[in-house]
């Protein structure tokens, strides 16, 4: 069921409740907190500037952290108010509580085109319980709803479900319409040969979205941590990576899945093993990995290798549409993060549609200065693999239908 955008909204002169997704990486220094990477931010510009422009009385909302319900000085949300008056180049009026008189009085004074920021939603033990009385006490300050979280909407918490019970319209802003648009309907026939690859540390976290892609995907590309339990499967020594013992049975079926489905699910073939997981670790390349020569003893796969890298490029190469989600390695530490850093070339280079699943991928994309050159970047880490699998986003389904 179609759901009401922002567009189909009369806003003007309205308290419009905006939730946003303001929970970006920050660091302290010289006692400011300063936002590191602000792309969460910059992008739900759109939609609190359409209802600037349109006379609206702006009034957003986020969660920054994980308080676990109580007040905690380093999550407040006042510092990303000052960040975010930078780019909008207007004042953010803060409010210190998120709900009751301190936020009523503060909205009672606004003008049509001003914007404000409630403090951190997770400072109240409501938001994350869907307390219906916390969800009617945020609902009280606006007139409706606008939900451009899509880094939260797969949370049933009170500001992106509970609310909607207590609003008279509520409606999708322009970044989780963009984020849709892209993950769902832009997969669903998507231009073949499709590859996704598909890294991280964990297969558990990945089974739905492996499944779910298995009847949709050309190409399969597996590596990090997940793929040590893939060549455990096929009965090859992994030294003392990282393996989810408890899941190599699993991994086998999803590799005979793969074979019945015609898929090509390609693991790699050598890897960038380490003595340790910490810069300065002694490394080396693995020969190609067999039953017979394994990952050694006492040793870690922390990357690709150099005919893993050349193998996967051959496949990215041929691609229309790649999706990719997880890094091939440790690549916060640099020198286990060629691997990735490659794959993120290779997408730049390649003529196919690009869609980065969110997650560590968005971060590597960024540090290899590469995000302009692909076609789209999620926003949302759990909530782009929850929508991959196909599984219904909370925060989505509660909002007003279209018709």
């Amino acid at each position: 069921m179609a759901k009401l955008s922002l567009r189909d909204l009369d806003v003007r002169g309205k308290r419009v409740l905006v939730r946003v997704d303001f929970n970006v990486p920050t660091e302290v220094r010289g006692g400011k907190t300063r936002v590191t990477d602000d792309t969460r931010i910059r992008e739900s510009l759109p939609t609190i500037n359409y209802l600037r422009e349109h006379g609206a009385k702006t009034i957003l909302m986020s969660h920054f952290g994980r308080p676990k319900g109580k007040p905690v000085e380093k999550y407040s949300l006042r510092p990303i108010g000052e960040y975010l008056h930078s780019l909008i180049h207007q004042p953010v009026i803060f409010s210190h509580d998120t709900i009751g008189e301190v936020p009523a009085k503060i909205i009672e004074h606004m003008e049509n085109g001003d914007a404000a920021l409630l403090e951190n939603v997770r400072f109240q033990p409501g938001e994350e319980a869907n307390d219906p009385e916390f969800a009617k006490g945020l609902a009280d300050l606006g007139d409706l709803y606008v939900n451009d979280a899509f880094g939260a909407a797969h949370r049933a918490h009170a500001s992106t479900v509970g609310i909607t019970k207590f609003v008279e319209q509520s409606a999708m802003g322009f970044l989780m319409e963009k984020e849709l648009k892209h993950l769902r309907e832009g997969l669903e026939n998507p231009a073949r040969p499709f590859v996704v690859i598909l890294g991280g540390a964990k297969v558990s976290d990945k089974i739905g979205v492996l499944k779910a892609l298995m009847g949709k995907a050309d190409v399969i590309l597996i590596g990090g941590a997940m793929a040590n339990t893939f060549l455990k499967a096929q009965g090859i020594p992994v030294g003392a990576s990282r393996v989810e013992s408890d899941k190599v049975d699993l991994a086998r079926e999803l590799l005979d899945l793969a074979k019945e489905r015609g898929v090509k699910f390609l693991l790699p073939i050598d890897v960038v093993e380490a003595d340790e997981i910490q810069a300065g670790a002694s490394m080396r390349n693995t020969s190609r990995l067999s039953p017979q020569h394994g990952i050694s003893d006492g040793w870690q796969a922390v990357d690709i290798g150099a005919a893993t890298i050349a193998l996967y490029q051959e496949e990215i190469a041929k691609a229309e549409t790649i999706l990719w989600n997880g890094p091939m390695g440790v690549f916060e530490i640099p020198e286990f993060g060629e691997g990735t850093i490659a794959i993120a070339e290779a997408l730049a280079q390649s003529g196919a549609t690009t869609i980065i699943g969110g997650g560590d991928s968005v971060t590597a994309v960024k540090q290899a200065g590469l995000a302009g050159k692909m076609t789209f970047i999620s926003t949302g880490g759990g909530a782009s693999l929850e929508l991959l699998e196909g599984k219904e986003l909370p925060g989505v389904a509660a909002l007003t239908d279209k018709n």
